[in-house]
């Protein structure tokens, strides 16, 4: 609602001056057409009447409704008894304003009712006053049908729009966080790669130091190119988030796993048929983190990668021979709750099951296709 102090209304499509006017007619009336009682009856109708309009703005609960029955009550008086049917424009306003829907139509309708009751009435008691006026009196019966609803809608869209920036706000910050969250997870996968690489090549170099020397160069060269690698995919990240393809991440997958001395099997053709960068930038990420977590903690001797393109969805199968897990019912570490939330972004699932080993599988339908055309269209 507006403020106490805005008896002039904002932005209601008439000039400050249109309701100075407004306020000054009851004084032009009561002097011309009363005696001197009817002046001071007159004087003291309109004073209440602001009065009672200023506590309505300033008042709430059933004060309010107290306020605005005695405005429509000097509203009528003062129609039926000087001709002056403005009043019932300030009233119109102020029903605008209030947003409760059934406060607002019960007023709405007893306003209209007793506005058009009082100025037929005004016309049967005093005809020539009402005639001589009768512009303006249409005027404002026309404000009193049509100001309300205006007002209301208009007050209800600009609380909306309120509503709409608070929301957009928390969006963007929720936008923030999801990014940086994202982020730390890119970082994780990406470097967590490399770095497990280094961290193998390193260990192997050590144990060829001292049998074999000769081999040790190969493996320095090896770890001197999987840094520089890991500097430039971070740096590209940064730059423009880039999306991994999955013969690329495939290709760094078996790096890892030889690295690592595991024997590595590929099944499948990791060119992916009409599946979305978006998505096959999931499928690399998830990958290589399936991967990374075999190395880490399967103790596997080797590891099998099953790609499986049909009609209804892509899937990725990562089958270790280690250990297993110990509890597959929950997805612990910054790695599985990664992917499950990367597949969760693209309708994709994660299962996990113990069978000689670990067999993760990683599903995304290609239903994904059609929403992200769709989209673009």
């Amino acid at each position: 609602m507006q403020k106490w102090y805005q008896i002039i209304y904002k932005n209601t499509g008439l000039s400050i001056y249109m309701w100075i006017v407004f306020c000054i007619l009851p004084f032009y009336f009561i002097i011309r057409y009363s005696t001197p009682v009817g002046i001071l009856v007159g004087v003291i109708m309109v004073a209440l009447f602001f009065t009672a309009y200023r506590v309505s703005f300033i008042k709430k609960g059933w004060t309010v409704y107290l306020s605005i029955a005695i405005e429509m009550a000097i509203s009528i008086g003062m129609t039926i008894s000087f001709g002056f049917v403005y009043f019932s424009l300030f009233l119109a306003f102020f029903i605008g304003n209030i947003q409760n829907k059934a406060g607002f139509i019960t007023l709405y309708v007893v306003h209209l009712v007793t506005t058009v009751s009082a100025t037929i009435l005004g016309f049967i008691i005093q005809s020539q006053i009402f005639f001589s006026q009768l512009p303006f009196i249409i005027i404002s019966l026309i404000g009193v049908i049509l100001v309300p609803v205006n007002m209301f809608y208009r007050i209800k869209g600009e609380k909306l729009e309120g509503q709409l920036e608070d929301a957009n706000e928390r969006i963007s910050q929720l936008m923030v966080l999801e990014e940086r969250q994202r982020i730390a997870r890119d970082l994780h996968d990406t470097l967590g790669q490399k770095l497990s690489l280094i961290g193998l090549k390193s260990d192997l170099a050590g144990k060829l130091l001292y049998k074999y020397p000769d081999k040790v160069h190969k493996e320095i060269l090896d770890i001197h190119q999987t840094a520089r690698t890991a500097l430039k995919e971070v740096r590209e990240m940064v730059s423009d988030m880039r999306s991994t393809r999955l013969v690329d991440e495939v290709r760094h997958v078996q790096q890892v796993l030889e690295a690592a001395e595991m024997e590595y099997t590929l099944e499948g053709d990791p060119k992916l048929q009409h599946t979305p960068l978006l998505v096959e930038g999931v499928l690399s990420m998830c990958l290589k983190e399936a991967v990374t977590n075999v190395v880490k903690h399967s103790n596997a001797k080797s590891c099998k990668v099953i790609i499986d393109q049909s009609p209804s969805e892509v899937c990725i199968i990562v089958h270790d021979s280690g250990i297993g897990m110990k509890d597959i019912t929950t997805l612990h570490g910054n790695g599985l709750r990664g992917m499950k939330e990367r597949l969760d972004f693209v309708n994709g699932t994660l299962e996990i099951d113990n069978h000689n080993g670990t067999i993760l599988s990683i599903k995304v339908p290609n239903v994904i296709q059609a929403q992200s055309e769709v989209r673009l269209s």
